[in-house]
């Protein structure tokens, strides 16, 4: 498994501190303002510059629940250090390596033991462990809300744990973000599934006093393309999850079925088209392509990813669509028809990865009543109060609402619905209590 090595290494403690110590602490940090979640990076930088780990870290942990997978999968060449001053000298600080590397060295030196208060302020479900159902239950644990996760997985974590490689992500970094949340108080509930073991009703009915749905696309979208429907076309995230699954002792080599020498094309240019690609090298494919019907300018993918991915030899064709694919005997291809700038070319494969996005599942919202979708099924929300569907006191965020694109992003829009929760529950309970009073005095 050493080809899943995580392939960018940590600062040691001396390189940290020395690339805190550049930053020119900006009255108008432009770093902050490119953060999704406004983390105050001079502020925890500055900390660092003078070896205050600890007082870094809580910084970090007012806006971040989740720093050590941030400060790696992030896509800071857009955000915080595409908004650094010092890019104008072409060298800006390393910002996305400071902040993993606070976050391993505090997990590593057991320096953080947060304060964690009484949970009397109200009980909320999460469905879902992905980036969002993280942040809503970190955020609402630390204001004294009692949070249990409903997660239909064997262990938490979403597409942290299934969805991005080992190599851009260790499994164990994800596990140890998952365990500071857990010691704040959080409940999870594995292998659940909500809209099959339990609905909203249900938990309803347990007495929780809001619930969040933060589960994601788990429906893959399909392409128009003649032989799609063959064994050997698999979506990215079903190849992706089955190589974690494997990498983890839970499934046999010959069951991830990418690999081998195999000829493989990728089609779309996402982060998940990328790690696809890369990973089907790392899986022993002899030749990975990745086929986009736009120009290299115009892909969603990081640059620096997609740097990484020519260096380790992955192959790409631009403005570029497959409009037919051939199946042979069993579930391998014979080849695939593309079409570039109007002119066809065949083109031998032996499987397709198709990474051009998902949808929602139906399983949730095709259970309990009042709660509305749009034409392509995601879920339809308020802005007042932020995150709220048409169910109430039933909350949304993250991508089954169809609004963030990345981690940073869910967790970004999470947050916002988490404050959201937190007014909803106080109000909700403020009532009651008002009820019970009334009640009380009727009575007597």
């Amino acid at each position: 498994m050493n080809e899943f090595k995580e392939v960018s290494e940590n600062y040691t403690l001396p390189e940290a501190v020395r690339e805190a110590q550049r930053c020119l602490h900006c009255k108008v940090p432009l770093c902050k303002k490119g953060c999704p979640i406004s983390n105050d990076i001079p502020e925890w930088i500055a900390e660092l510059a003078k070896g205050n780990f600890g007082n870094a870290m809580s910084i970090i942990n007012a806006r971040s629940n989740l720093p050590a997978v941030c400060g790696r999968v992030c896509g800071h060449e857009r955000q915080c250090e595409g908004s650094c001053v010092l890019n104008k000298t072409g060298r800006h600080i390393n910002i996305g390596k400071l902040e993993r590397f606070v976050a391993d060295f505090d997990c590593e030196a057991d320096l953080t033991h947060e304060a964690i208060p009484e949970k009397k302020r109200g009980s909320v479900a999460v469905i879902g462990s992905g980036p969002a159902g993280l942040t809503i239950a970190g955020d609402l644990a630390r204001k004294g809300f009692r949070v249990e996760i409903f997660e239909m997985e064997s262990e938490p974590g979403g597409v942290l744990m299934f969805g991005i490689p080992e190599y851009r992500l260790p499994k164990e970094v994800v596990r140890r973000e998952i365990k500071k949340i857990e010691n704040l108080g959080v409940t999870f509930h594995l292998l659940t599934t909500i809209g099959r073991d339990f609905t909203i009703d249900d938990l309803f009915a347990r007495g929780f006093d809001a619930i969040f749905m933060g589960t994601g696309t788990g429906k893959p979208k399909k392409l128009p393309i003649h032989g799609i429907e063959h064994p050997g076309v698999r979506q990215a995230i079903w190849f992706l999850r089955r190589v974690s699954l494997y990498q983890s002792g839970l499934m046999d080599r010959k069951e991830v079925i990418v690999g081998n020498g195999d000829k493989v094309a990728v089609i779309g240019c996402g982060n998940t088209a990328i790690d696809a690609a890369r990973t089907a090298l790392r899986m022993g494919s002899g030749e990975v392509t990745v086929i986009y019907h736009r120009t290299i300018n115009e892909m969603s993918a990081l640059r620096a990813e997609y740097d990484d991915a020519v260096a380790e030899g992955v192959r790409f064709m631009w403005k570029s669509s497959v409009v037919e694919i051939e199946g042979g005997n069993d579930d391998r291809l014979r080849s695939i028809t593309v079409e570039t700038d109007g002119v066809r070319s065949r083109m031998e494969v032996d499987r397709v990865i198709l990474a051009v996005g998902s949808a929602p599942a139906s399983r949730i919202v095709s259970t309990t009543d009042g709660i509305d979708v749009d034409h392509k099924g995601y879920v339809l929300t308020r802005e007042t109060p932020y995150g709220m569907t048409t169910r109430r006191g039933v909350f949304a965020g993250g991508d089954v609402t169809n609004r963030p694109a990345t981690v940073v992003h869910a967790m970004q829009d999470a947050k916002k619905v988490a404050e959201e929760i937190v007014k909803y529950v106080d109000a909700k309970r403020l009532m009651e209590s008002l009820d019970a009073d009334d009640a009380r005095r009727a009575d007597a």
